[in-house]
C-alpha cells in the first residue's frame, strides 16, 4: 500500500498549527521518502543513527535541518558536528562536553536538549529532575561556549493507557515550566511521537517527533 507522504504531512501540520514544530522522523526511510516530504515543503528531519544521518546529509539538499533524536555515543559526535542542528537526547555532562568540543572544532554552536527519564518502563535513557537541575547549575557549563541548552526532551512509555501518558507528560511539563523561568535560553519542550503526540500537545509540548504517521510503518 503506497503512502501519501505529502498528504500525511499536510494533515498533521494543519492539526498542530503554530503550536509545535514538527520533526519528521525519517530513520530507516530511503532518501526518496525524505525527498517527497522535502518537495512538499518540509525541512526538519530526525534520525536516530549518526552514520545514517551523515550519509543522508551528504546526498540531500543542504537547507535541511537535521535533528539527532536517538541515543548518542560520544565517539560518534564528530561525524555529525559539522551539520547537526539539534541534539535531542543529551543524557549526561560527558556527552555535552564532547558536543561542545566537536562544535568548537567546526566553529559552530550546536543546540541541545536534556533528556529527562519520564517513562515508567526501564528501557529509556535520561536523567531525573534532580540530575537535570544539578547539571544546569554545574560551573563547567560556563566554559561550554559552543553548545546551547534549549530545553528538555522526554519519551513516554509505549502504551495505550492515556492516564499513564498524561502522568508522564505532566511531570515533564512541570519541570520544563519551572526551569524555563530560571534558564534564559529555554524555549523547547520536545515530547510526543506518532502514537501519543496529541496527549503531549495538551501538556505544552512545542516540538513533536512523528515518523510512522507521515512515512508509514518503519522498515527494519
Amino acid at each position: 500500500m503506497s503512502v501519501d507522504i505529502a498528504q500525511n504531512l499536510g494533515e498533521i501540520k494543519s492539526e498542530i498549527g503554530a503550536k509545535a514544530t514538527l520533526v519528521a522522523v525519517s530513520k530507516t526511510k530511503p532518501e526518496s521518502d525524505i525527498t517527497q516530504a522535502y518537495n512538499a515543503g518540509h525541512r526538519i528531519f530526525g534520525e536516530n543513527k549518526i552514520q545514517e544521518m551523515t550519509d543522508k546529509h551528504e546526498n540531500l539538499p543542504k537547507d535541511i535541518e537535521w535533528h539527532m533524536i536517538g541515543h548518542v555515543q560520544s565517539n560518534k559526535v564528530k561525524y555529525m558536528a559539522p551539520f547537526v542542528k539539534l541534539v535531542h537526547a543529551v543524557h549526561k555532562m560527558k556527552l555535552l562536553k564532547e558536543i561542545n568540543k566537536r562544535a568548537k572544532e567546526n566553529e559552530r554552536v550546536i543546540d541541545c536538549l536534556l533528556q529527562v527519564k519520564i517513562a515508567e518502563e526501564d528501557t529509556k535513557y535520561g536523567m531525573n529532575a534532580d540530575e537535570i537541575e544539578a547539571l544546569l547549575k554545574d560551573e563547567r557549563l560556563e566554559n561550554f561556549k559552543n553548545v546551547r541548552i534549549k530545553g528538555l526532551m522526554g519519551m513516554a512509555t509505549f502504551t495505550d493507557d492515556k492516564e499513564q501518558l498524561k502522568r508522564e507528560f505532566s511531570s515533564l511539563q512541570k519541570l520544563y515550566h519551572k526551569l524555563e523561568k530560571q534558564e534564559p535560553g529555554f524555549d523547547t519542550l520536545s515530547m510526543g511521537m506518532s502514537g501519543d503526540y496529541k496527549v503531549a500537545l495538551e501538556h505544552d509540548s512545542n516540538m513533536i517527533r512523528v515518523g510512522s504517521s507521515i512515512f508509514g510503518e518503519r522498515n527494519y
